[in-house]
């Protein structure tokens, strides 16, 4: 009898491990991104991602929105030409699920302007972490690495577009500032900073910064003469995470006089309304 109840103890616990592995994808899903450890009854498997698949990235901006990014788009002669820009260019990719991206670039008599779009789904393959924790750690690390602070955290533009932290002002500056009888308020930002990044009336909401009301979480970053490039070009990159999904958008714009730079506030208003699109197409 003892042996008889340990087979029968051996059979369900066979049939549990069984069960456990014959569950199909959840709906609408196409991906198999199943977690090492599935089958391990002992371990219980973080919740998947919400999104399984991810949308055309070069269908993905309306027409009326890359004209208003690259003003060069209208000025191509060429009808061949002129469409092939309009449907930008896809990158390269091998898994059209988990990363996918395009890009759009035209020039005009004022400047030269680009425009890229990448999305990734994430997928965590640790069996106690959630696919949406995993891309919370990717972005986390996407924003360190643009050196814009953490939500809530006090910050300041640099020249260049960077952030740093806050400093309190020195008693050197505290003893400059009023020597004139503004105590500093009618001082002007200095001529190396991006538009916006500092000086009053609410300019430094144009540097650096994590958006709210943006998908889970957001920022933005706004830098001048990145690697490689002319100290004029300005570059304006918004990143958002929905769930386990991240986009970002890249816009960048080179102006054809030397010594121009072209406006960050409007450069920044048109990114980020692009990025509000896509998080609401991506909500359903």
């Amino acid at each position: 009898m003892q042996r008889k109840a340990y087979t029968i103890g051996t059979a369900a616990l066979l049939a549990a491990v069984l069960a456990g592995c014959s569950g199909g994808p959840s709906e609408g899903g196409q991906a198999d991104d199943s977690k090492p450890g599935a089958a391990d009854v002992t371990t219980a498997e973080a919740e998947p991602g919400r999104y399984r698949t991810l949308p055309d990235p070069c269908d993905a901006v309306g027409e009326g929105t890359l004209e208003e990014m690259l003003p060069g788009l209208r000025q191509i002669t060429d009808a061949k030409k002129r469409e092939a820009a309009y449907e930008g260019t896809a990158d390269l990719t091998y898994d059209l699920d988990r990363r996918v991206g395009c890009h759009w670039q035209a020039g005009s008599q004022d400047s030269t302007d680009s425009l890229s779009l990448d999305f990734e789904r994430v997928v965590s393959y640790e069996p106690a972490v959630g696919d949406d924790d995993k891309a919370g750690e990717i972005f986390t690390d996407l924003r360190e690495e643009a050196g814009v602070p953490a939500p809530g955290a006090g910050s300041s533009a640099s020249p260049d577009g960077s952030s740093s932290p806050s400093e309190p002002a020195s008693d050197a500056d505290a003893a400059t500032d009023g020597e004139d009888g503004t105590d500093g308020e009618d001082a002007e930002p200095s001529s190396g900073s991006p538009e916006g990044s500092a000086g009053s009336g609410g300019a430094a909401d144009l540097g650096p910064r994590p958006l709210e009301d943006l998908g889970d979480e957001a920022f933005l970053d706004d830098s001048l003469g990145t690697a490689g490039t002319t100290s004029s070009e300005r570059t304006v990159t918004v990143v958002f995470r929905t769930s386990n999904v991240i986009v970002k958008i890249v816009r960048t714009s080179r102006p054809t006089l030397a010594g121009e730079t072209t406006d960050g506030e409007e450069m920044q208003d048109r990114a980020r309304e692009l990025a509000a699109a896509l998080a609401e197409e991506l909500a359903g």
